[in-house]
Order: structure tokens, then C-alpha cells, then sequence
């Protein structure tokens, strides 16, 4: 099993950003009406690809309204007007090869970006073998933590044993998971 990357960071970064506490085809969702509604319009010979994903600098320049229209609450509204700001701006660079402890921390300081979701895209689009989303409830009960407020402090401490590969105990968890 591998951790699998993204072609794009940047992209990976805004569907983390929509997946936020809700399912995953509500995420997909919002996905398509933000392709749709941003992305930029290409020809191919498949019908059902029409757009591009958004660029960092089209979804900086997009209005609260705008996002708003398409079902994003504010809260997602915000982080990604801010992730797309920071990648527009370079001082975010969501690729393979960057700093994962330097990355993580610039994502934490966006609103409405926490551990997990700063794990997780370290974890795909930097591609880093050891990022280990704490939070994550499904990781927490695979691992026998009770839910409460040091939980995601106890999952990362029984994590240790698998650094610096936790990525790969990440996906082989959640592939375990869907399996049930």
C-alpha cells in the first residue's frame, strides 16, 4: 500500500479545506459547483470534464458572496480565500520536497486550518512519509482511544512506534476502515 500524492497541492489543499466535517460526497459536491463555478473552461472527448480545477489566483480574487452561492459556509469561505492568498503570494508552497514541519505550521495559522487538515496535506501533497492526522476519530477508535480532550494527544503518543513511516499506518487504518 502507498500513501498516495496529489498532481496538484494546491487543489488537494482546498478539498481537505471542503471536507471539513461533512461526508465525502458532500465534499464532492461542493468540488464540482467550485470547478464549475471558478474553473477555468477546457475541450476534451469526455463530456463530464468541462473545467479545470480553480487556480490559487481565481479563488483569492473570488467574493464571499460568490463561494457563499455555491453552498461554502464562511468558515471554509475564509480558509480558502486565505490558503489561496498565501499560495498566490508564494509564501505557501504545497509541493513534494517542501519543509513538512515549516509547511504545517504556515497552514495552522489560516483560519480555519487545524493539525488535521495541516497533517493531512503534508501527508498527500508534500507527500511526507510521517505526517499523522491526531485528530482523526476513525485513526483514534482504530487504535482503541477513548474519545475526550487528550485523544488526539494519545493517538499521536501510540503513533510513535510507527515513525517515521506513520503515513503508511494512516492509509493501511482508513483502508481497513472502509473495509467494514
Amino acid at each position: 500500500m502507498r500513501v498516495p500524492g496529489a498532481a496538484n497541492g494546491f487543489e488537494l489543499a482546498v478539498r481537505a479545506v471542503l471536507g471539513q466535517q461533512i461526508t465525502v460526497a458532500a465534499a464532492r459536491t461542493l468540488a464540482e459547483r467550485l470547478v464549475r463555478q471558478f474553473g477555468e473552461p477546457i475541450s476534451t472527448p469526455w463530456p463530464e470534464l468541462t473545467n479545470l480545477f480553480p487556480t490559487a489566483e481565481a479563488l483569492a480574487q473570488a467574493s464571499g458572496d460568490a463561494l457563499g452561492s455555491i453552498g461554502i459556509v464562511r468558515q471554509r469561505q475564509t480558509a480558502i480565500k486565505a490558503l489561496a492568498a498565501a499560495v498566490t503570494s508564494g509564501a505557501l508552497r504545497l509541493q513534494p520536497g517542501e519543509d513538512p514541519e515549516s509547511t504545517m505550521a504556515a497552514l495552522r495559522e489560516l483560519p480555519g486550518i487545524g493539525d488535521w487538515t495541516a497533517q493531512y496535506i503534508a501527508m498527500r501533497a508534500l507527500r511526507w512519509p510521517d505526517a499523522f492526522p491526531a485528530g482523526d476519530m476513525a485513526l483514534q477508535s482504530a487504535l482503541g482511544i477513548e474519545r475526550g480532550t487528550s485523544a488526539a494527544r494519545n493517538a499521536a503518543a501510540a503513533s510513535q512506534v510507527w515513525r517515521p513511516w506513520r503515513s503508511y499506518a494512516v492509509m493501511r487504518t482508513w483502508a481497513g476502515l472502509a473495509k467494514l
